[in-house]
C-alpha cells in the first residue's frame, strides 16, 4: 500500500496542480520563517538554486517530523534576475517596481521541491526557467498592476504568466510547470518509479 501524500504548502496552485495530475494527497502548512532564512541563506552567498532546495528542504522536514511515514513534499519557488532575488511585493507600488526592475531584461524562476520520508530527505529536484520580459511601458505596468492587484499580490515578481501576465514576455525557456511553482513531470517520474503513483 502506498504512503500516505502529503504537500507541506498552501499554494492553490500547487495543490491544483497534484490534484489534476489524479494524486491522492493532504495538506499541511510548515510553520517556517522563510524571509529569515532566505535573507541568512544569501548574506551567506548562497545561490539562488540553494536558496530554492534549501527552503523546499525546510518546510519538507518541519511537516515530516509530524507525519512519520507519509511522503511529505516541500516546495518553494525563487525568482533571480543576476544575482539579486526578488520577494514578494508587499504593496502595488513595490509590485510596479518589481516590474520595472525586470522589463526589457532576462530573469530566471527557480521551483524546488524536495520529498521527505520518516525526518529524512529521499528526492530532491530544481527546475529552472529563462524568462525574457518585454520593456512594458510604465503607463501599462501601472494599469496592469492595479487591474490584476488581487491575483498578483502572493506572486514572486508580480506577475502570474497563467493569465494577463503572459504580455509581459516576449520569450520564455523551460517547462511551464516550474513557472507555477513546481517541477511537477520530475516529481511524478518519482512517485511513478517507487510505486506511490500506479505506472
Amino acid at each position: 500500500m502506498p504512503e500516505p501524500l502529503i504537500l507541506a504548502s498552501g499554494s492553490a496552485i500547487r495543490a491544483t496542480l497534484l490534484r489534476n495530475a489524479g494524486l491522492s494527497f493532504t495538506t499541511a502548512l510548515p510553520r517556517v520563517d522563510e524571509d529569515a532564512m532566505r535573507d541568512a541563506l544569501q548574506t551567506e552567498g548562497a545561490t539562488s538554486r540553494d536558496i530554492a532546495d534549501a527552503l523546499a528542504e525546510m518546510k519538507a522536514a518541519k511537516v515530516s517530523a509530524r507525519n512519520p511515514g507519509a511522503l511529505v513534499i516541500g516546495c518553494d519557488q525563487i525568482l533571480a534576475q543576476g544575482s539579486h532575488i526578488l520577494s514578494k511585493p508587499v504593496n502595488q507600488d513595490d509590485a510596479i517596481a518589481q516590474l520595472s526592475q525586470l522589463r526589457g531584461s532576462v530573469h530566471h524562476l527557480l521551483s524546488a521541491a524536495v520529498i521527505y520520508e520518516n525526518d529524512k530527505p529521499i528526492w530532491r529536484h530544481v527546475g529552472v526557467v529563462r524568462l525574457h520580459m518585454r520593456d512594458a511601458s510604465d503607463a501599462y505596468l501601472r494599469d496592469y498592476v492595479s487591474r490584476n492587484w488581487e491575483d498578483i499580490r502572493h506572486c514572486v515578481g508580480a506577475y502570474q504568466i497563467e493569465a494577463e501576465g503572459v504580455r509581459l514576455f516576449h520569450r520564455i525557456e523551460g517547462d511551464y510547470f516550474n513557472i507555477l511553482g513546481l517541477p511537477l513531470l520530475e516529481l511524478l517520474s518519482y512517485l511513478t518509479l517507487r510505486g506511490t503513483v500506479p505506472a
